[in-house]
């Protein structure tokens, strides 16, 4: 596919190659993916200034989301791009894998510095989710401060870089500049623009900014940091489309697989409608999601990939509220155990009441099946990010749901996300409802392709 970069785009690919280090602070669904590896692509190709490149993220984003955007468009075709995961052993074996881009989870940050030692091999990196480097007392920060004399170039990418204040800056500025616009300290950096806040005998628990620092801070970093909201950019549509890819581990897509096989051979000598291939479907969606019921239906847990991946969008979210729809009910069993773990205000959509305190930003995360919520409710005014945990076939009830946020009312641009598994029929229903045509005869026309494919298998 070609990529035509927005006006926004293009000066953010333009800075990134004229400058050495770079705070790019893009909300969610502006392209900084497609931004950043487009830079590379010209600064290693054409230029020739880098020649090894680091990728730091998020797990779940480093196992596929990299990959797949430099698959996705026609002039990042040239990119070699490496996953560094799993064990110490298949991690060093990628390291010695020839490539251009290596992408670690940033758990490995610390391996990664103690393994490469003195001979630190990456000359330009990149900090996906740089919020998540904001603590000047963590391993990775410690880590990657250490090698940072040897990084000739550095970018950071998040969408909130400061989601609990403008303290959480100092740790992720010193990385881009190594202290030259903050201070070389933490404790400079508080003295200088903060008075202590509520404290006791011997602690600090809390910093306020003296009069004019937010402005004094700013103008300090401006020449080394781009700050984009999705409001402020007229040429998007109303609502962004992201999808975001997930990776089953090997254990899981084997299941996965196996399912999916034995339930084609006993369709295959069959007359295959509507009914069979929604059955058939319903389990391989179940099963991309994490968990699947028996004829008892009793739940059985089959892998966290999906809920991994969810909470990391969450967390990249910096706060801002989102509106989750779920797909079966073991989903939204699972989803309010894991977000039970976090300090956010979840609630599952019931009643009017549920509607107007989401409404007034009184919840950080509302769940709710398309089929309860699709209709009626206006929910515009408290967000803007709609998130998918699972799909479903229906083009009205997707359009619909949609609608709860992207509707007359609405003061800001809507970002839906798709948590797609990538190779399952997560894939055949985000292309059905993207071509928004006969999703029912998508979905026999995908169940036919995944029958040939599977007897192309056995032979």
């Amino acid at each position: 596919m070609r990529f035509i970069p927005h006006e926004y785009q293009k000066y953010c690919i333009n800075r990134m190659i004229s400058d050495d280090k770079l705070g790019l602070m893009l909300d969610m669904g502006l392209g900084k993916t497609v931004i950043t590896l487009s830079a590379i692509a010209d600064l290693k190709y054409n230029r020739f200034e880098v020649n090894k490149i680091l990728v730091i993220a998020p797990k779940k984003v480093a196992e596929a989301t990299w990959s797949k955007e430099a698959e996705k468009w026609d002039h990042l075709k040239l990119l070699r791009i490496v996953p560094v995961l799993g064990s110490s052993q298949k991690r060093i074996k990628a390291l010695n894998t020839p490539g251009d881009i290596y992408v670690i989870n940033r758990e490995n940050v610390v391996w990664l510095v103690e393994y490469t030692r003195n001979h630190w091999p990456f000359d330009m990196v990149v900090i996906d989710e740089f919020s998540s480097f904001k603590s000047h007392q963590a391993k990775r920060f410690k880590a990657l401060s250490w090698v940072r004399k040897h990084i000739q170039r550095i970018v950071g990418l998040t969408g909130t870089p400061t989601p609990n204040g403008l303290i959480d800056l100092w740790a992720q500025i010193y990385l881009l500049d190594q202290g030259e616009r903050l201070g070389k300290y933490i404790s400079h950096y508080r003295e200088r623009y903060f008075n202590p806040g509520q404290r006791d005998r011997n602690t600090i628990f809390n910093y306020e900014l003296k009069e004019g620092a937010a402005d004094s801070i700013q103008q300090k970093i401006s020449d080394i940091c781009i700050s984009m909201k999705a409001e402020d950019y007229l040429q998007l549509p109303d609502v962004t489309f992201n999808d975001i890819p997930i990776v089953l581990d090997n254990k899981s897509k084997k299941e996965y697989d196996e399912l999916e096989r034995e339930m084609i051979l006993e369709l295959e000598n069959k007359i295959i409608d509507v009914t069979s291939a929604a059955a058939l479907s319903n389990k391989l969606m179940q099963l991309a999601n994490g968990a699947i019921y028996d004829e008892k239906r009793e739940v059985h847990e089959i892998h966290n990939c999906k809920i991994e991946a969810f909470m990391e969008l969450i967390e990249q979210l910096n706060g801002k509220s989102a509106l989750i729809f779920y797909n079966f009910q073991h989903d939204l069993s699972r989803l309010q155990e894991v977000l039970k773990k976090t300090n956010l205000k979840v609630r599952l959509l019931k009643t009017v009441q549920d509607q107007d305190d989401w409404n007034s930003g009184k919840i950080d995360i509302l769940l709710t099946h398309p089929a309860s919520s699709a209709y009626g409710l206006n929910l515009q005014e408290g967000g803007t990010h709609v998130i998918w945990f699972g799909l479903n076939w229906s083009l009205e009830l997707y359009q619909q749901a949609n609608k709860r946020l992207h509707r007359q009312g609405q003061k800001e641009k809507v970002i839906v996300h798709h948590l797609v598994v990538q190779d399952t029929r997560d894939e055949d229903v985000r292309r059905a409802l993207d071509s928004k045509g006969n999703v029912q005869d998508a979905l026999l026309e995908s169940l036919k392709v995944r029958i040939e494919r599977v007897k192309g298998v056995r032979k």
